[in-house]
């Protein structure tokens, strides 16, 4: 196996893991959870699947970011919420509860809304470079195969070895944030250069993107009345992206090492906000 394919290769296993992770604490009742929430829910719902992306597009334009760069900009942008959103959602004294649900939907939902989304910023950043048309389909099922099955396997093995996975899942959980931090490291090593060049450009809007969803998840959450906690869950969620997939979008069904970019100094700054805003919580 050559050394571009086996580093593929263990990106995709690696999102695989954190995924089974998660699935592993994860049964049926927290997909059912979410309509408990109705209001929260709703607001949450708008603030990640489409006020985001509308966000991250807007961000873009304003930055004059375009091509394969914009295109990495959007994939992060269409990507669900990260796992450890439930961690600070915990840390800020928001709705746990509430927090796995909607990570628990987003994982699920976003299967089928990433591949539409990145393929229409496809079209309309990359149009003139790329004459093949985006495989919506074949990246649907990749994103199945990395993300949708893992969490099935890790809801099965909950269901049917409780005791196994009341025992390992914290364990695992660590090992998870382990794995992600590598991920981000290696997707930084294979593109060194490209990382030296951007990162100072690419990080003012990369944070924009990240305090502008906070601040308006928030508010929108706020003025539609939900309770102060789910406020603050649905602000997070709204924000906290799962960069290890965005990586894994970019790199290993894409092939693109400048769209990693954007998904890598994500993982890394959206922390930035994210613990100020637990401390202001």
């Amino acid at each position: 196996m050559a050394p571009d394919t086996l580093t593929q290769a263990l990106l995709a296993g690696g999102l695989m893991f954190i995924m089974f992770s998660l699935g592993l604490g994860l049964t049926w009742l927290d997909f059912k959870r979410v309509f408990a929430y109705p209001r929260a829910f709703v607001v949450g719902v708008f603030c990640h699947f489409i006020l985001l992306p509308l966000v991250g597009f807007a961000v873009v334009k304003i930055a004059g970011i375009t091509g394969a760069l914009a295109v990495g900009f959007m994939i992060i942008a269409a990507c669900p919420t990260g796992t450890t959103s439930n961690l600070l959602t915990y840390y800020a004294r928001g709705d746990v509860a509430l927090a796995v649900s909607f990570t628990a939907f987003a994982g699920l939902v976003s299967i089928v809304t990433v591949p539409f989304i990145v393929g229409a910023s496809f079209s309309h950043f990359m149009g003139g470079e790329r004459q093949v048309p985006f495989p919506v389909a074949q990246t649907m099922g990749q994103i199945f195969v990395v993300m949708g099955v893992p969490v099935l396997l890790g809801m099965l093995a909950r269901a049917r070895a409780p005791g196994f996975s009341a025992r390992w899942q914290p364990r695992l959980g660590t090992v998870s944030a382990v794995v992600f931090a590598a991920i981000i490291v290696v997707a930084v090593a294979r593109s060194w250069a490209l990382f030296q060049a951007h990162t100072a450009s690419l990080a003012a809007p990369v944070l924009a993107i990240n305090v502008a969803m906070m601040a308006l998840a928030f508010g929108l959450a706020h003025a539609a009345r939900v309770e102060r906690r789910q406020a603050v869950t649905v602000a997070i969620e709204s924000s906290v992206q799962n960069a290890t997939l965005a990586i894994v979008i970019a790199s290993v069904i894409l092939k693109n090492e400048t769209m990693v970019l954007p998904g890598a100094i994500y993982g890394v700054l959206m922390y930035v906000a994210g613990i100020a805003f637990v401390f202001i919580a």
